[in-house]
């Protein structure tokens, strides 16, 4: 859910402002890649094969999906992955099966404590297995990810990064939306996730990269 929602019409400035403010190429590179998409979800038959290419990134990563009409109460309940959702949560689920160590992929939410969709938020809670600094720098990275893997399917990906709030700060004099942004790029070159600044890989590339921390 965006906290401080951009008018339409002022999208473009703020685009505009939040680029100027990156001096790193390669969180430069990560930008344009992102920015040159949708900032609107995609609908009917576009979001269903959205999700189909989504699904098979994620078993390509590895995961285990949950057959069709499978209820259950996490987007992860630590063997299996819930299909039944939209491509843009099943690639932050994705990101965070990759980032994960194997300790974490067995548990519920990745022992990160109830997501936004958890209905047993009690049991995702007692599984949780990080503090609250290491929760959101864990959650910072798998959303950047997602966003990256949207961009490189040619999905929606500026649709989440507004949806996930990568933005907010912005208006302030010493906005800290670009720094942040430049940090976890960063942190997924380092861990080997991503390829930049010369390239976005593409998909088959990005589950190659993932393979280093495995």
């Amino acid at each position: 859910m965006i906290l401080t929602p951009i008018p339409l019409d002022r999208l473009a400035g703020a685009l505009d402002r939040f680029a100027a403010q990156l001096d790193d190429r390669a969180a430069r590179a990560a930008f344009a890649r992102i920015r040159a998409t949708a900032a609107a979800r995609a609908e009917g038959a576009a979001a269903e094969a959205h999700r189909d290419e989504a699904l098979a990134l994620a078993r390509r990563c590895g995961m285990r999906v949950h057959p069709a009409g499978t209820r259950s109460a996490f987007n992860w309940d630590g063997a299996a992955l819930d299909g039944d959702t939209d491509a843009y949560v099943i690639l932050h689920e994705a990101a965070h099966f990759v980032l994960a160590p194997p300790e974490r992929r067995i548990l519920v939410d990745f022992g990160l404590g109830a997501g936004p969709d958890t209905t047993d938020r009690a049991a995702a809670d007692r599984a949780a297995q990080l503090p609250i600094l290491e929760r959101e720098a864990d959650e910072a990275a798998a959303s950047l990810l997602g966003i990256l893997w949207e961009a490189s399917l040619g999905h929606p990906a500026l649709a989440s990064f507004l949806d996930q709030n990568w933005l907010e700060g912005l208006e302030r004099s010493a906005s800290p939306a670009a720094a942040h942004f430049t940090a976890v790029v960063h942190r997924l070159r380092l861990l080997g996730v991503v390829d930049l600044p010369s390239a976005l890989p593409e998909a088959g590339e990005f589950q190659r990269s993932a393979r280093a921390i495995r």
